[in-house]
């Protein structure tokens, strides 16, 4: 993490003049015991991680831990020596050096007292029985270790908040090191937020407290909507005790005769009066709001007038989409289709997103689906060891932050929790954590969104005095199927229009308490609508993409005064792992403005 810190220290001597050939001398010492540090700290990275960790590997652990408490406990002796502390006071340099000095006070907390815990959890699960039966699993030691995981959290935001609210150093040697750490700290942190946010909430979506119906809701991502994409099926996760079993997934068009939710007069306007395409707000566009709760609120809605709805109530229901699946089968191993064909964990998103309306007629596209939902999240939930329950805890996590994934449940204290633990999508609504959102709906019965790829920038303008951001936005949306290919493709791909148009219904959410200005959009839209959706502002326009073009929208958003966080990026997933997102902070941090 902090590689570099010892030939920044030579900077500093040399450029500033007033540091002694000992501080020279220490400096380097200090480069070398992080350097150790770090490297024995990155071995544990499949902990951290929850890549899985074997028994031989268990055995090494305590000799890992205590090399890197032994060298950074020498590194931070060094920085808060004398000789340190003095030159800390100095003019120019003073604050770099007392950065470097919280930098490995953060390192050497995160080695005596975070990682060992953590092993210790781990460990322990590891000698427990998760299994109780091939699709059962023992909720004991779970229960028993979220405390202690929710803990360990904890300590580790707070580590990161401490490193997040040093100066940040004006030399560039400096600089980089100190942005390089934070980079990987806040890796760390998020892995293990999400491995304790999944520990927090499966214990209760199992049944821990007694039998869960849930709806799995599958959304097709390739026909955007809102909060996905069209559901193409619903089926059944049944949960008691630890027990799963996972039913059979209907098709949507065994519900489409049984409505459900009634929507409000902004849902109407927006997704019914507004063409081009309008909602029918059946089972299939019941993923056009972009909170789950009103997702499940329809859903509920629906199921209670099917006949097997009748004879059974819904606790939930669950959003997936294929990236889902495809996380999981990389984690529990390959499926195999009827004919031989094997999905795998880097093509499962994609063949269920666009080849298989390719190559299969469309009477069995639902059907591979739903084959492919029944052995993957029965698979998942089988024979689990304390590798397989960390990383499907680490894979709901990360799913649900990218919208890929998310849980609504009916049991207000159960919801409670869910929501905290970041499970339950929702438009923007929190001030203190401002994020803006875009979210999209595909206005051409057609597969079209495979091809739309999505990029963003956030750049910081500035940190106000009455505690609010500034932030640009620039939101680019490209369609990547060029006019040559059209032809190529079915029409169940393009639209029956065959024109490769991807038109796209596009809300914009500004920063919950916050506000937008001087929004505007480069290529084929409508204006912006300036309207309401459930209460909340939010911009709403129809963008034409031609195959090979591209529009981008733009904007400033500004938070509340009462934002303590950066601003986040919020938005309709896409066919994989989002990773066009780009955030620029470095114009001020918002610690400092206290």
């Amino acid at each position: 993490m902090l590689v570099v810190v010892g030939i920044a220290f030579v900077v500093i001597a040399v450029a500033a003049g007033v540091m002694s050939w000992r501080l020279y001398q220490q400096a380097r010492s200090v480069k070398e015991y992080e350097s150790r540090a770090v490297s024995s700290l990155s071995s544990l990275s499949s902990v951290v991680k929850a890549d899985g960790i074997s028994q031989s590997e268990f055995s090494k652990l305590e000799e890992k831990i205590s090399s890197a408490q032994m060298n950074t406990r020498k590194a931070k002796a060094i920085t808060h020596g004398r000789l340190w502390d003095f030159a800390a006071v100095l003019p120019l340099v003073g604050d770099d050096i007392a950065t470097v000095q919280g930098m490995t006070d953060v390192v050497s907390d995160v080695a005596e007292n975070v990682v060992p815990r953590l092993a210790d959890v781990i460990h322990t699960l590891q000698n427990s029985t998760l299994s109780a039966g091939d699709a059962t699993i023992n909720l004991s030691p779970i229960l028993a270790s979220q405390k202690e995981m929710s803990s360990i959290s904890v300590a580790l935001n707070r580590q990161t908040e401490k490193y997040d609210n040093l100066a940040t150093p004006r030399l560039t040697p400096i600089k980089t090191a100190y942005l390089s750490g934070q980079s990987s700290l806040s890796s760390v942190k998020d892995s293990v937020t999400s491995l304790a946010d999944g520990f927090r909430i499966l214990p209760e979506f199992l049944g821990a407290q007694g039998a869960r119906t849930y709806a799995v809701m599958a959304m097709t991502t390739s026909e955007a909507r809102s909060s996905g994409g069209l559901i193409g099926s619903v089926g059944e996760m049944h949960t008691n005790k630890g027990a799963i079993s996972i039913g059979d997934f209907r098709s949507n068009k065994d519900y489409l005769s049984y409505k459900g939710g009634t929507p409000t007069s902004d849902e109407s306007r927006l997704f019914t009066a507004w063409g081009p395409l309008k909602m029918s707000f059946d089972i299939r566009d019941s993923a056009v709001y972009p909170d789950t709760a009103r997702v499940a609120e329809a859903m509920k809605g629906i199921w209670k007038n099917t006949p097997w709805g009748t004879q059974e109530d819904l606790d939930g229901v669950i959003l997936v989409d294929p990236v889902v699946l495809q996380q999981l089968i990389a984690a529990t191993g390959n499926v195999t289709l009827p004919d031989g064909r094997v999905l795998t964990g880097s093509n499962t998103a994609e063949f269920l997103l666009n080849t298989v309306y390719i190559d299969y007629p469309v009477a069995q596209q639902d059907q591979l689906f739903e084959l492919v939902a029944e052995r993957t999240l029965s698979s998942a939930f089988s024979d689990m060891t304390v590798s397989k329950l960390m990383t499907i805890g680490t894979i709901m996590g990360s799913m649900a932050q990218g919208r890929h994934m998310s849980v609504f449940v009916f049991d207000s204290a159960i919801q409670k929790a869910v929501a905290a633990a970041g499970f339950t999508a929702s438009s923007p609504d929190s001030e203190k954590n401002p994020s803006v959102g875009v979210y999209i709906t595909q206005q051409s019965p057609s597969k079209m969104d495979w091809y739309v790829h999505r990029t963003s920038t956030v750049v910081r303008l500035s940190c106000n005095t009455d505690g609010s951001q500034t932030y640009q936005v620039t939101y680019r949306m490209k369609n990547t199927l060029s006019s040559d290919k059209v032809a190529d493709l079915p029409s169940y791909i393009t639209g029956s229009t065959r024109s490769g148009n991807a038109v796209e219904k596009t809300l914009v959410y500004p920063p919950s308490g916050g506000s937008i200005r001087d929004l505007t959009i480069d290529g084929d839209a409508t204006s912006p609508k300036n309207t309401t959706l459930n209460g909340k502002k939010v911009y709403a326009s129809v963008i034409t993409i031609p195959p090979g073009g591209e529009a981008t929208i733009s904007f400033t958003a500004v938070t509340s005064v009462k934002s303590v966080t950066d601003l986040r990026m919020d938005q309709t997933p896409m066919g994989w792992v989002d990773q066009g997102i780009t955030y620029d902070m470095s114009v001020c941090t918002v610690e400092k403005r206290s």
